[in-house]
């Protein structure tokens, strides 16, 4: 498999943790999201996903975009060990976790709605870090409420073994702290954010940059 990636990537990096958890090995194609204008615009990567946005999956020449339909490609295909609990109804609640988070916060925040912010708009630094910090903080407070209701977590999110859910949840607080969100109101996140950085494929999709 070739993943082509960004490092800073949330979508990427919740892909990276799939495929860890998966023990699937793969070859990283990187795509750096600001160097020569954004090399996800080229025609060579236009070819690969025309939605110029990371990641993109190549499995044996088939081309999946979209992080979310990509670990449900990876967990249908490779279905050991699960990314989704076993029950149906918290299977569900899993989903709607991540999406909460994908659908609903991740794009408010993405780098090019930031970029419209500031080169079209033109609003300032500090007023781009409060759309950022307003959207990650209703997200976020949202998530806690959930969890907190549903009494359903342990060391993750979901019991005591890494699903979707916190597949989500990771990258999404990576990028909070970048943004000097306050998340002292989200104690069930943070721990579990913890928890999930101690394990090892958590640990081995942690954002680093290659340098070429």
């Amino acid at each position: 498999m070739k993943l082509y990636d960004y490092f800073r990537s949330s979508a990427s990096f919740r892909v990276r943790i799939a495929l860890n958890l998966k023990g699937l090995p793969y070859e990283t194609i990187p795509v750096h999201l600001v160097k020569n204008g954004g090399e996800q615009h080229s025609k060579e990567y236009y070819k690969i996903n025309p939605q110029q946005l990371l990641p993109a999956l190549d499995d044996n020449n088939h081309i999946l975009t979209q992080s979310l339909a990509i670990i449900e490609y990876l967990e249908e295909t490779h279905p050991d060990p699960s990314l989704l609990p076993s029950d149906p109804y918290h299977k569900a609640l899993a989903r709607s976790f991540a999406l909460m988070i994908a659908a609903e916060v991740h794009p408010l925040n993405n780098l090019r709605v930031l970029k419209y912010l500031t080169d079209e708009l033109k609003i300032s630094e500090s007023e781009k870090n409060r759309w950022y910090q307003h959207w990650i903080s209703l997200g976020l407070t949202a998530l806690e409420e959930q969890l907190a209701r549903h009494q359903l977590s342990g060391r993750f999110c979901f019991a005591n073994t890494p699903s979707i859910a916190d597949i989500c949840l990771v990258p999404q607080l990576y990028n909070a702290r970048r943004f000097d969100c306050s998340l002292s109101a989200y104690p069930m996140l943070v721990n579990i954010d913890k928890n999930c950085q101690a394990h090892p494929a958590f640990e081995n999709a942690w954002p680093k940059e290659v340098v070429s």
